[in-house]
């Protein structure tokens, strides 16, 4: 079966957005949909051959993908952050990494019979667990805080610092492949890290002088990490890998560049290039499996499910806080994802090329590897959470923005009726106000670099912008629609004119829904409060409904919230009138004189 070429190439596209969708719908790893796709489209259907596809084009396209895919999780590392980890994720991404790779490797050599230079590098690919597959698992597992931060911090550090080490068993496995001497590698690691550093260098002088217009910011430097793999290649064959990975670990560890809007393109030309590569690299497998593979790769997953990430974790985590149920649940939890894929073909398409014996059983081992992890630990890891009594309950808490009377008001009111509240704001006095009437804060912009660290969201799963900063406000609600969706954010309209003048009013991917009714601004909410309003919560029943509710506090009341029957939170809204129902408990402002 054929298709047209430019038919199969929007397939594929097409194909890798759905399974990214389904990924986010479902909230588990894209991966786990990715690589199934491409094994469909390819060995089975037989409608995609990606070596007829893109023929001589295969190799560099692929290395061209994996050079911008190191290059954005390198961007991320920051020599700060591991000064801050745990004792537990220090453990985890060093001395336990490196334990990881040899046991990994011990089981690749003896159980799929690869020898130690490609079993050594399949433990250097498979021993990381990257942000990627870890964040979907944890919104699905919602383990307790510390359980979370030291998973996330894992897979965070780990991401770049084991790709600069599978690049370095790379490196060393091809010079010593082609008779080279150790100072052949050397200077194959010299010229990647000085490539590297210059590119990352020349960069960064570019930006801090705005010599590059901003429309322009990614497009150079798409380009100027293109060029650093290329002319590292072409100065020193092979160290192109460790130039980018070097380029992103200088150039986001450089004061003075802001690298925001960079990061946010790259991530987004990621996930392009992940769900393309992923699909193609599946593709390219041989189905069924050659003899031994399979099994071999099972066994593999057993043990580096069974015994190597217990012994990893056990063994890291000896001296920090962590109980035993916390150390159990993550020695549970350790998905393979994109590098160790993306990584692992590139590498397996070079290494075929010098004929190193067991180089086309790497691709399939890592995939088993990572398709296994990430069914099963999605599978259990949430059951083995409540069973070990460390998970979070529903994500029903509330983050608040602003710590004036009426965002304290509103949060005491979610706090009586049983909600996790956290009240965030950057101004002391409305926060030092909020702690002694025994409200939980957090001292700082909630949208801050600084909020990224140190801002626990456990539970927390809505976000409510009622400062009196309407500029900060919809920042915040722009922030927190990626965390907590597009539906679970909220702002406090700030003045009438914002509310009914047009030429005022936010637009686009600003505006969020208006908290509570049509007409209803921070100013006015306030006036109330000071007039003598008062917020009233109070159960439904069928004999004392909601029109009785109107009909004893009077028409002027303004429903703010609703609490249905199991718990769940719903939020009035401009937008979303509520109908609360009997067996609801109602939180409402009502006018003085009716407050008893």
């Amino acid at each position: 079966m054929t298709l047209d070429l430019g038919l199969l190439l929007v397939c594929i596209l097409g194909v890798g957005f759905l399974a990214q969708w389904l990924a986010w719908r479902v909230r588990l790893p894209a991966i786990l949909f990715l690589l199934p796709a491409g094994i469909l489209m390819g060995p089975v259907v037989g409608v995609l051959a990606p070596d007829r596809l893109l023929g001589p084009l295969l190799f560099p396209v692929v290395s061209l993908a994996v050079a911008l895919i190191l290059f954005e999780g390198s961007l991320t590392l920051r020599f700060s952050e591991l000064r801050e980890i745990g004792r537990a994720v220090r453990g985890l991404v060093t001395y336990g990494a490196v334990i990881a790779v040899f046991l990994l490797g011990v089981a690749a050599h003896y159980l799929a019979g690869l020898s130690w230079e490609v079993a050594l590098l399949f433990g250097a690919l498979t021993c990381v667990t990257g942000p990627t597959v870890i964040a979907p698992m944890l919104r699905t597992v919602r383990p307790n805080a510390r359980i979370a931060n030291t998973l996330r911090w894992e897979g965070i550090v780990i991401d770049p610092l084991g790709a600069l080490f599978a690049v370095l068993v790379y490196e060393a496995i091809v010079s010593r492949h082609q008779g080279h001497t150790i100072g052949v590698f050397l200077a194959v690691v010299a010229s990647g890290v000085l490539v590297g550093l210059l590119a990352a260098w020349t960069l960064a002088f570019l930006l801090r002088r705005q010599m590059i217009p901003e429309y322009l910011r990614n497009y150079g430097t798409l380009v100027a990490v293109l060029l650093a793999f290329t002319v590292s290649n072409a100065i020193t064959h092979e160290s192109g890998l460790l130039a980018v990975t070097i380029m992103g670990i200088a150039l986001g560890n450089m004061r003075g560049v802001h690298i925001d809007d960079i990061l946010d393109f790259k991530e987004n030309l990621t996930t392009l290039l992940v769900s393309t590569l992923f699909i193609l690299l599946a593709a390219r497998l041989s189905w069924p499996l050659p003899d031994g593979v399979l099994w071999s790769g099972i066994v593999i997953f057993l043990v580096a499910q069974l015994v190597v990430r217990p012994v990893t974790a056990v063994l890291a985590s000896i001296g920090s806080a962590l109980s035993w149920r916390e150390r159990a649940l993550i020695a549970w939890i350790a998905p393979r994802g994109i590098v160790a894929a993306a990584v692992s073909a590139l590498f397996a398409l070079k290494l075929e090329a010098l004929g190193m014996p067991g180089a086309r059983q790497l691709v399939p081992l890592v995939f088993i590897l990572i398709i296994g992890t990430v069914v099963v630990q999605s599978a259990t890891a949430r059951p083995l959470a409540r069973w070990l009594n460390v998970a979070e309950p529903d994500p029903n808490g509330v983050l608040i923005y602003g710590s004036d009377q009426a965002a304290r008001v509103v949060a005491r009111a979610l706090v009586d009726a049983g909600f996790h509240v956290v009240v965030a704001d950057e101004h002391w006095d409305g926060i030092r106000q909020a702690r002694m009437e025994g409200l939980p804060t957090f001292f700082g912009f909630p949208a801050s670099s600084y909020a990224e660290r140190h801002l626990d969201l456990t539970g927390v799963g809505r976000l409510l912008a009622m400062s009196n900063n309407r500029e900060r406000n919809a920042l915040s609600c722009v922030y927190y629609r990626q965390e907590f969706g597009r539906g679970k954010v909220y702002r406090l309209t700030n003045d009438d004119a914002q509310a009914t003048d047009g030429r005022v009013q936010l637009g686009g991917d600003l505006a969020a829904p208006a908290l509570f009714e049509a007409g209803m601004t921070h100013e006015r909410f306030l006036e109330r409060l000071a007039d003598g309003w008062r917020i009233k919560s109070t159960r439904l029943t069928a004999t004392f409904d909601w029109p009785n509710f109107i009909e004893q506090y009077g028409s002027p009341t303004v429903l703010l919230f609703g609490v249905e029957e199991k718990g769940a939170l719903r939020v009035a809204s401009e937008k979303r009138e509520l109908e609360p129902r009997p067996g609801w408990t109602v939180i409402a402002l009502v006018p003085p004189e009716a407050a008893p």
